[in-house]
């Protein structure tokens, strides 16, 4: 028996908001990650020997745990497929949460005193003698990017609190399936226990 038009209708909108949803959450974590490992920012030295270089440093280097949190949301994202109801609704807000730590996590990338604070952790000895050391330049496309996609992460998490009841589930369709067999099966052991125990109170071998 068929699922009425209407109820069909329901489901493929379900999954292709579902299939869109993901879609969305692959590319704001892949710009995340993307970014995270990209140079950021080139650094100079001022008063040291000619040509002498200050290094650079990538949004890992700037902000620690940007790439730790895109990982994280992503990861929270595979956790909405398996989980339902208020489980799934809780991991949407922490997929929510995780995407706006890695927009604010971009956004600190560009602030002078983590740049500061950067280079001194991660510049070496020598380099930090030569001179004082200062900003030769900046990318700002990977700070942006990287900031736009915890923002499609923080959207999707958002989204997927609210949307997310009416999605079909990562096991559903296997656990109802596996439910129906089981029960059957279960049935039919029982039926088998029983044939076999009248056929002794009537002096059959039933191993014959």
């Amino acid at each position: 028996m068929t699922a009425p038009a209407p109820a069909r209708d329901q489901t493929h909108k379900a999954r292709r908001s579902l299939l869109a949803w993901l879609a969305a959450c692959a590319v704001g974590g892949g710009l995340a990650l993307l970014a995270a490992g990209r140079v950021w920012v080139t650094l100079g030295t001022a008063g040291g020997p000619a040509g002498a270089s200050g290094g650079s440093l990538t949004g890992n280097d700037l902000v620690a745990w940007l790439t730790p949190a895109a990982l994280a949301a992503l990861a929270a994202v595979l956790a909405v497929l398996a989980t339902r109801r208020v489980a799934r609704r809780v991991t949407s807000v922490v997929v929510a949460l995780l995407g706006a730590a890695v927009a604010a996590g971009a956004w600190d990338g560009t602030r002078g005193g983590t740049i500061a604070a950067a280079a001194a952790q991660h510049m070496t000895t020598a380099v930090t003698s030569a001179g004082h050391i200062s900003v030769e330049s900046r990318a700002w496309a990977w700070p942006v990017l990287a900031a736009a996609g915890g923002i499609v992460l923080a959207g999707a998490g958002a989204a997927a609190a609210v949307l997310s009841a009416r999605w079909p589930g990562m096991s559903g369709r296997y656990d109802r399936g596996t439910g129906r067999a089981g029960a059957g099966g279960t049935a039919r052991v029982k039926d088998a226990d029983r044939a076999m125990w009248d056929a002794i109170d009537e002096g059959d071998d039933p191993t014959v």
